[in-house]
């Protein structure tokens, strides 16, 4: 199971924080293909309050995710799962805060730099537009819809 520090792997790159929310978006979608691909389970938690169309807890194409709880940070849910875990030998923690590091290790949890694994994701297209058809597939309709705030009653023509 892979815990990613969502807004360190956001932080990897240029001008994210100038649009979280696409920046979330943005992750959600590499991270989505990476489950598919790896056949992994991957939560994420974003520091901040939840995103109306993904509350805490909600799953994104097999993506769990996330938030930090209200006065708190990220870095603290992620300990709070770890420490809730009774198999953390499978449990990689995706981060670059040294102190969450240390204190996932302490517990006996692997950790992977977060601009090591953005470069992973950052790899991935290639591997998808080699074999795989990265268009949306049918059972993913509702997903998308939810996610962008459409129901089904929602009729183009208005």
């Amino acid at each position: 199971m892979y815990l990613i520090d969502g807004n360190n792997v956001m932080g990897q790159r240029v001008g994210w924080h100038r649009d979280k929310a696409a920046a979330r978006r943005l992750l959600l979608e590499q991270l989505a293909h990476f489950v598919k691909l790896k056949k992994v389970r991957v939560s994420v938690v974003f520091d901040g309050a939840p995103e109306s169309g993904f509350p805490d807890g909600s799953s994104f194409q097999g993506v769990k995710v996330f938030y930090s709880k209200q006065g708190s940070d990220a870095d603290s849910r992620i300990i709070e799962f770890v420490e809730g875990e009774r198999n953390r030998k499978n449990m990689m923690v995706i981060t670059s805060d040294g102190q969450l590091a240390s204190r996932v290790r302490a517990c006996g949890v692997r950790v992977t730099r977060s601009g090591e694994f953005r470069a992973v994701l950052d790899q991935m297209p290639a591997v998808i537009a080699q074999g795989e058809d990265p268009s949306v597939k049918g059972s993913e309709i509702k997903d998308w819809m939810r996610y962008f705030g459409a129901s089904d009653d929602d009729n183009e023509s208005d």
